[in-house]
């Protein structure tokens, strides 16, 4: 027996006022799961039709399933593990516009669509010169969301009361703003008209966002036990964390029609939500990227093991509170309380995740996630921190590309990777070879954007740290800091 409307007896239909786009695990999870809880309050009566954004999906297995899925919150709550489930009912239908486009456009006829919203991966936002207004559908996102609201706009003669609320959710800075100006410089260079720019404009509002919620997706390994414990076959059965974090810089018209702070959701609506990125930037993922190197040269391989292990965890939490809070400017009690929400997340009982997943591109991540981190410290407190500066030879130490006698899967950019077996090729076991290698990777400009070895002290502290790691090993390293 599979989930479906005739299965579920606690189904309900409301009108259609989100269009989404995208079908995928994350919005499921994220801002689905906040709608149906919406519902349930009252607050909203609304639908949501989910746009395939590419050729192929999973729209035609949520259309036989009715919109209907299974959520799985589970993680640490209140320091202790919960699993819990429940049916979503937020989703009306499925549309894949390469198949239906008529179907896809007649949705921009509904009076009652007020919200876009989409999660399209860090690539879907971008400007394709190759779209057109004629094709059906154009390839890009911001080409089938232009067509989309051109219709709206004509279908309604231009009728300021019939714009909508544009909520990008993917991961790029600036999301909405970067998707506005993509969708303006198609209506020009499509020739649309003043009238639907202005429209545009003045009735249309594009919000930037920042997302946070771990979603493992679907859980592939525990569903015979799943379809045991519910009864019955669930296809786009999605599990997640129980933490979620949405900041949206709204304009009042969105906070009164979407109030999700109202029944408890951990909801943001912010006029700047830059302090926040660089908040989840810095704690959560650059805490990611700085334990990376430290704890799989320990000999760790999950974040959770790493977080729990005696030295290793007191390195990571002195490395949070010691030197990358005082680096930011939210309120010192708000960012400790994050920053245990984030440790609270690393310790998940029910995800497994593994070190050497995190460690893809590791340098890039180090320059965008760690390094603002270290250098504003240096610059507010005239030192150059002693944790991060470890993580940073520790880096380097993973480089050389072993443990013990186990070779490392390194996977990063090509000429990275040539850099580091080059200089890795001249160390001959003196404190000189070593302060050469690090003298090469902190000169490397084009990953930096500058070169570190101008940053005083730091080439001399991590060259320190790499002779230690090298000499004593990672586990008596590491407890010298």
């Amino acid at each position: 027996m599979q989930l479906s409307k005739k299965t579920y007896s606690g189904y309900n239909e409301y009108p259609e006022k989100v269009l989404q786009f995208g079908e995928g695990n994350f919005l499921r999870c994220f801002v689905d799961w906040m709608l149906h809880e919406l519902n349930k309050s009252g607050k909203f009566n609304g639908s949501v039709v989910a746009v395939q954004p590419i050729d192929k999906g999973m729209v035609n297995m949520l259309n036989e399933q009715d919109g209907l899925y299974t959520l799985y919150l589970r993680g640490l709550k209140n320091g202790k593990p919960e699993s819990n489930h429940e049916t979503i009912d937020v989703i009306s239908r499925g549309i894949n516009p390469y198949e239906d486009f008529a179907a896809y456009l007649q949705t921009a006829e509904n009076p009652e669509m007020r919200f876009i919203i989409s999660n399209t991966t860090e690539a879907g936002i971008a400007f394709d010169e190759n779209d057109l207004p004629t094709q059906t559908p154009p390839n890009s996102y911001p080409g089938k969301l232009t067509v989309w609201l051109h219709h709206r706009c004509k279908a309604f003669n231009g009728d300021t009361a019939k714009g909508v609320h544009i909520i990008p959710c993917e991961l790029i800075e600036k999301n909405a703003d970067n998707l506005k100006r993509i969708v303006l410089q198609l209506a020009e260079k499509w020739n649309l008209g003043e009238g639907f720019i202005n429209w545009i404009n003045t009735a249309c509002t594009f919000s930037n966002t920042l997302v946070d919620r771990i979603v493992p997706g679907y859980p592939r390994e525990r569903v015979a036990e799943i379809t045991e414990e519910l009864g019955y076959e669930d296809k786009q059965v999605v599990e997640g964390e129980h933490f979620h974090l949405w900041v949206i810089e709204a304009p009042e018209s969105l906070q009164k029609e979407l109030p999700l702070p109202s029944i408890g959701l951990n909801v943001l609506f912010v006029k700047d939500l830059t302090p926040y990125r660089t908040r989840k930037v810095r704690i959560l993922n650059g805490a990611h990227t700085a334990l990376v190197p430290v704890a799989y040269l320990y000999g760790i391989d999950t974040v959770r093991e790493a977080v729990e292990h005696p030295v290793v965890g007191k390195f990571l939490k002195e490395e949070i509170s010691e030197e990358i809070i005082p680096t930011l400017d939210l309120p010192k009690e708000e960012l400790e309380q994050f920053a245990n929400e984030v440790i609270d997340r690393f310790r998940n009982p029910y995800i497994k995740h593994l070190l050497m997943s995190i460690s893809l591109n590791s340098w890039s991540k180090f320059e965008t996630r760690v390094l603002p981190s270290l250098l504003e410290y240096k610059k507010r407190k005239g030192l150059i921190p002693q944790k991060l500066a470890f993580s940073l030879a520790a880096t380097i130490a993973f480089y050389k590309g072993k443990r013990g006698e186990e070779t490392i899967a390194l996977n990063d950019d090509a000429p990275l990777l040539e850099l580091l077996k080059n200089a890795w090729s001249k160390y001959d076991g003196s404190d000189s070879s070593v302060s050469a290698v690090v003298a090469e990777v902190l000169g490397y400009q084009k990953n930096w954007k500058m070169d570190l070895n101008e940053v005083e002290g730091l080439s001399e502290l991590v060259t320190g740290h790499l002779i230690n790691i090298l000499n004593n090993g990672m586990q008596k390293a590491v407890e010298t800091v």
